[in-house]
């Protein structure tokens, strides 16, 4: 039985990790994990799994949950979860929290010597030099749960010493199919209706920006340790080859399978057994792919600059990018001036330089108040 803290157990994520360990509970046990202000999903969650410790966001839930269910130890705020994920005793850290929330989470557990499944790729973003020393120094491992860095690790098979290159599989977003001219007056609806996958609001934006492309280049440059001249992107509007591996000898493995994220959490729970999952048969069908155009989508582009500066380029990136995005969600800013804050606070943080964990905390509350300042309150 492994022991599981899942965090950010109401997200995406986190309800189909739920949904994965409903189907091996003799294999899988939540031993504790968080919700956030999502806090109606509450009774079925104790009900369904029991777990033992429980973070949520606000000190009134904190009260109202503390008084209705006793036996259960109960937690509240960030400083909950960094509570819970230093001091509990438990097998693997799924984290699927989302944004820079979740990497104080992932630093805390790899210095306790905890493999981490991780979905919050703001870690790796913004923090990957650091979790990889803390990794070396406390021998634990990182288990993917991205959809693309689970099929290059799967493809990889620990012959990571012999990579070409890597080669990651974009769909292209809810715009896949419009030119830049068509998207001055895109509004939310149409941002969120995306083609292939089942996704939260702020990773479905992310994907039609082509931002969540360029934070996923940043996360393989980390977790395989490439260069950025390694790494290709290509347009697969059916999302079935997640990603492919080209090795020195010109083969190119590649992964492919259902738009389903169970897949890749799985994965990473169970590895390296592999485990039963209840899909359709698998059809293959004629597979399309395209080069990308990165005048199109010139997010992209700022992947190039965590790979010359440093990590903290991707913490710029990242919190101009959750603030941005929050605007357009509220319907402040158009879809288009989404790119132009990132641009602009990428070019007027150019110069932070960071070693600690303190500074780049400091660094994404500084960037965040600067974007901000292009939205207004």
């Amino acid at each position: 039985m492994k022991n599981l803290l899942l965090l950010g157990a109401s997200g995406s994520i986190g309800s189909q990790t739920l949904d994965v360990v409903k189907n091996h509970q003799e294999l899988f046990n939540i031993y504790g994990l968080s919700v956030g202000l999502n806090i109606e999903v509450l009774p079925k969650i104790i009900r369904d799994f029991q777990p033992k410790h429980i973070c949520v966001g606000e000190y009134s839930d904190y009260q109202q949950f503390l008084a209705k269910y006793p036996d259960i130890i109960w937690h509240y705020g960030d400083v909950g979860l960094i509570e819970m994920v230093a001091l509990l005793e438990y097998d693997l850290l799924v984290n699927a929290l989302l944004g820079f929330v979740g990497v104080k989470p992932t630093l805390e557990a790899i210095k306790r010597g905890k493999n981490v499944a991780l979905a919050n790729k703001e870690s790796m973003v913004t923090a990957g030099r650091l979790i990889n020393r803390f990794k070396e120094e406390n021998n634990c491992e990182i288990y993917p749960i991205d959809s693309e860095h689970s099929a290059i690790w799967q493809c990889l098979n620990n012959n990571d010493d012999q990579i070409k290159r890597i080669i990651l599989t974009a769909s292209g977003g809810s715009f896949r199919d419009y030119g830049r001219d068509d998207l001055v007056k895109v509004k939310v609806q149409d941002a969120l209706k995306h083609p292939t996958w089942t996704m939260g609001q702020k990773i479905t934006i992310d994907s039609a920006t082509m931002i969540n492309k360029c934070f996923e280049i940043i996360e393989a440059l980390i977790l395989f340790n490439l260069r950025f001249e390694q790494i290709s992107v290509i347009l697969h509007p059916q999302s079935i080859v997640h990603s492919l591996v080209e090795f020195n000898d010109g083969a190119l493995l590649a992964q492919l399978g259902h738009a389903d994220m169970r897949i890749p959490i799985q994965y990473a729970l169970s590895y390296p057994t592999r485990l039963s999952l209840d899909l359709p048969l698998f059809e293959l069908s004629d597979l399309k792919f395209s080069k990308i155009d990165y005048n199109r989508y010139p997010l992209l582009n700022l992947a190039k600059t965590v790979d010359e500066r440093g990590d903290y380029m991707g913490c710029i990136i990242n919190a101009a990018d959750e603030v941005a995005v929050k605007g357009f969600l509220h319907e402040k800013i158009s879809f288009l001036k989404i790119e132009e804050i990132i641009f602009e606070t990428v070019e007027y943080f150019k110069e932070a330089k960071i070693e600690t964990y303190e500074e780049l905390e400091n660094l994404d509350k500084e960037v965040r108040l600067y974007s901000q300042t292009w939205i207004g309150d």
